[in-house]
């Protein structure tokens, strides 16, 4: 009877050992936001020699060693009669364990506990040990304790239920936060779709694009082309044939037309973003009332109503990057070469090459994508566990997904734009020659039977080959005799190069040692290095420069046509050939595919296009000169036009110029890789010389919503869709910025000073918010200042996004420092800021409602209903006939 008795009793104290300490290691994972994540390998090296000398401190003893009699005191520190802890894993309570010790001592295996670390101090550490010496401590450590106890079963539990799950099953779990925003924001976005039945704002210039698609015409825009496949894909399949003409903003469309199918897909994303937003702040770890708030301020904001539901790009955009930066997130938490790391980073990096592919902007997210990596990668530099070849397995494995995937996708986006565009249309101007001919039906069917190589004789037109599109001309007008600075001129002949084909563009090539310029059976083939002269096909006068400045740069020489005054002053007009694409094109000179530069042979400088623009005396076309500066593309030409000289006759030759269509014998053939190439330097020069419009806006009038966008306006009545915020939002996210940067600029020198006014955990989650929602905001909207073109206020809204984010943290955190200040009877404080939140979201929705009308253009609306929704002096209502309210 006593043996049995030892027996059990020595049975539960190894239970009891046992169960503290897996009791320790779940406080230690449970308070391990309070302490460093990492240890640097020397301090654990000296802690275990310590531990090895040194008698251990007493805190470490309480926890770590085997009791060998039962201690009055109760595992809260309070006396057992007094304040007992009522904890099943505490040792008083033993007799209570019953089969529930045994049978976790058999399923447990303790693991070694890591060195402890002593904890940053925080106001919550202190105002717990003051309170632990107050009647109170007992409350509330019995509170502690019955939660861990209560995590501990409910651990063993789910441990049991996952045991005896049967194999093949698989378990569903529907989140209805995440799914109630789908079917909200679902609900506003496709509420009469296809209200208006009007072409709106920029739907002009993408339903061009999409019907273009259609007829496999070759199109050119800024940018990529990934958001106009897919629609022009889903339109394809409702039977578009693309045959509408997108004619003006306002225009009606054909009774045909799937408007419905057209807006559909930027309607799908534009409701798919709320919950993406969810998701996003859950990622980074926000509760789920905060990340709910955010999905439901997308939800009611005009602005991302409004650009959800036509056919424009955004809505696609900000979806890809919202979601991408979720996956990075849940990427960044996986173990290196997991299923799950796998399938969470190459989906982020998918989802963020798309967005690059949608817009260029959207390359801003993949450069926020790199910031997070290389900050996650300095973290681990700090982890002593990690090898020297597992952190370069880390580095090398983000490098290749973040780069190989996006880079892919990117590519693969444009490898299917050229697959589809192979006819050619009205951009095809833009491109080079030989790109023009490679399209069917372009410059290679405009004339049949063109000669390839130039020679002694030949009719050419030379084309500027990189940059703007413009032709080598001449006229028969003179450089005036003084500029305006009082500098003087050549007085000859001017030479521009103008960006419309021209009969004044026509040069013809000559020998200088030959007069004939009739070209005959044996044509003398001009080769690299010749020395030629180029005579203007209709004034008959050579192509000349000397050492007179240039009209508007007078660091270059001029560059004429040579008239002879009789004045002592001889014309220099030998120019030399070179082909500097001789290496693929061979030493003759060919139309269309070779590029020269033509160097002056007397002074040694290149023939160049300037790009600037002459003053009315040279007709606003633009400056050719000379400049001894050759390694430039802008000193790079091909020959576009050609044809031989047929008579000597100068009136029979005039007459033939007049009436010359002049292109390549056959179609060229570029790789796909020269394309791009080509493709991608026109679409980063044009991007630069997009026109001004009235609706246009400035950065610094972006947060505030100084300005807006009409997209349409009915004809008949006031009824209009115009492009506005919701103002309460866009106002307090702007107010949560700045209050962010003053906490983090009030944590960071309160840190450096040891004062640690909030717990590691929230510190851990503000530099998270910080370094995805506040530098992604920064990284989308600061570039911006530095753009030379035109800009729409729907140019912030990935901005803006970034914000909002920021905006739930703010809520949640003020939330957070509320309850850790205000306890006791302060605790109505918390309520009453929690009210406040709710009665904020209401105002919200009331202004979301009142300006809904201007969202979906469906209700008409009097004058006085227009002029009560213009809070701002720089909203630009247009009230009728296109009337601005002033």
């Amino acid at each position: 009877m006593s043996a049995t008795y030892t027996n059990t009793i020595t049975q539960r104290r190894k239970t009891t050992k046992l169960k503290q300490q897996q009791q320790q290691q779940q406080q230690q994972s449970w308070g391990s936001d309070l302490r460093e994540p990492n240890e640097r390998l020397h301090f654990r090296s000296r802690s275990t020699n310590s531990t090895k000398t040194a008698t251990p401190p007493p805190t470490t003893t309480t926890t770590t060693t085997t009791h060998t009699s039962p201690s009055p005191v109760c595992c809260n520190g309070g006396l057992t009669l007094l304040n007992c802890c009522v904890d099943v894993n505490c040792h008083l309570n033993a007799p209570l364990r019953g089969s529930v010790s045994r049978h976790s001592s058999q399923t447990a295996t303790p693991t070694p506990t890591p060195t402890p670390k002593q904890a940053s101090p925080s106001p919550t550490t202190d105002r717990s040990r003051s309170v632990s010496r107050s009647p109170s401590r007992s409350r509330s450590s019995y509170k502690k304790h019955k939660s861990i106890a209560a995590a501990a079963r409910a651990a063993g539990e789910e441990i049991k239920i996952t045991a005896v799950t049967p194999p093949f099953t698989v378990s569903l779990s529907i989140d209805l936060f995440s799914w109630t925003l789908f079917l909200l924001a679902f609900g506003t976005r496709f509420y009469k779709l296809a209200t208006p039945p009007h072409i709106v704002f920029d739907e002009l210039h993408y339903g061009k694009y999409i019907s273009l698609y259609m007829r496999n015409i070759f199109f050119f825009d800024q940018h990529p082309p990934l958001g106009k496949q897919l629609i022009a894909g889903l339109v394809s399949l409702a039977g578009y044939d693309g045959n509408y003409t997108f004619s003006r903003i306002g225009a009606s469309y054909s009774p045909q037309m799937p408007i419905f199918w057209f807006r559909f897909l930027p309607a799908l994303c534009g409701s798919l973003l709320a919950p993406a937003v969810y998701k996003l702040l859950q990622e980074a770890k926000l509760s789920r009332w905060a990340s709910a708030i955010g999905g439901l301020l997308v939800v009611l904001d005009n602005s991302l109503l409004t650009q959800s539901r036509f056919v424009l790009m955004e809505s696609m955009l900000l979806l890809s990057s919202t979601l991408g930066i979720a996956c990075l997130l849940r990427f960044q938490r996986c173990r290196l070469g997991s299923v799950q790391w796998l399938l969470s980073g190459a989906g982020a990096a998918v989802l963020l090459g798309a967005a690059g592919s949608i817009k260029y902007i959207g390359f801003l997210a993949l450069g926020l994508a790199f910031y997070l990596l290389c900050r996650h990668l300095w973290q681990l530099l700090f982890d002593a566990r990690l090898t020297n070849r597992q952190l370069w397995l880390h580095a090398l494995s983000r490098l290749l997904i973040f780069v190989g995937i996006p880079l892919a996708v990117y590519v693969g986006v444009f490898y299917a734009h050229f697959l589809a565009l192979y006819k050619a249309g009205p951009h095809d101007s833009i491109m080079t020659s030989a790109f023009q001919a490679s399209l069917e039906g372009g410059l290679a069917s405009i004339t049949r039977g063109q000669p390839l190589a130039v020679v002694h004789g030949s009719q050419i037109t030379l084309r500027h080959t990189h940059g703007r599109t413009c032709w080598l001309h001449s006229h028969a007008a003179v450089y005036p005799v003084r500029y305006p600075d009082k500098r003087g001129s050549s007085h000859q002949q001017q030479v521009t190069c103008y960006s419309f084909k021209d009969v004044n563009n026509w040069w013809l090539v000559k020998r200088p040692d030959k007069e004939n310029l009739v070209v005959g059976n044996k044509p003398d083939v001009i080769r690299h290095g010749d020395v030629i002269q180029l005579v203007h096909g209709i004034t008959s006068r050579a192509l000349n420069s000397h050492d007179v400045a240039a009209p508007m740069t007078p660091q270059c020489q001029e560059v004429s046509c040579y008239i002879d005054y009789e004045i002592k002053m001889a014309g220099e007009l030998l120019w030399r050939v070179e082909i500097l694409n001789r290496a693929t094109e061979g030493n003759k000179w060919h139309a269309i595919k070779s590029e020269i530069r033509l160097v002056h042979e007397s002074t040694g400088a290149a023939l160049k296009f300037t790009g600037r623009q002459l003053p009315e005396w040279g007709f606003n076309q633009h400056e050719v000169v000379a400049d001894r500066e050759k390694s430039q593309e802008d000193t790079i030409w091909n020959v576009e036009e050609h044809r031989y000289t047929q008579t000597e006759d100068h009136r029979e030759r005039e007459r033939q110029l007049m009436t010359a269509e002049m292109i390549p014998t056959e179609k060229t053939r570029l790789s796909f890789w020269e394309k791009l190439l080509e493709l991608q330097a026109k679409m980063l020069i044009q991007s630069k010389t997009v026109p001004s419009h009235m609706y246009s806006s400035m950065p610094h009038e972006w947060p505030l919503m100084d300005k807006g966008i009409a997209y349409w306006v009915d004809s008949e009545s006031s009824a209009q869709i115009y492009l506005l915020g919701n103002v309460l939002i866009w106002y307090s996210a702007t107010a949560a910025l700045f209050f962010y940067a003053v906490l983090l600029a009030f944590y960071a020198i309160r840190r450096r000073r040891l004062c640690f006014d909030i717990s590691e955990s929230e510190w851990q989650r503000f530099l998270i918010a910080g370094d995805t929602f506040f530098v992604g905001y920064l990284m989308h909207y600061l570039p911006y200042f530095f753009v030379d073109r035109t800009l729409f206020l729907h140019n912030y809204l990935p901005a803006f996004v970034f914000k909002l984010l920021l905006l739930c943290f703010v809520i949640e955190h003020v939330d957070y420092l509320l309850r850790l200040v205000c306890t006791g009877r302060g605790s109505n404080i918390v309520r009453g800021y929690r009210l406040a939140i709710m009665l904020w979201l209401l105002a919200v929705l009331a202004i979301f409602v009142k300006f809904i009308p201007l969202s979906y253009g469906a209700r008409k609306m009097t004058t006085n209903e227009v002029r009560d929704l213009r809070w701002k002096d720089t909203w630009d209502f247009v009230v009728h006939k296109n009337h601005a309210l002033h």
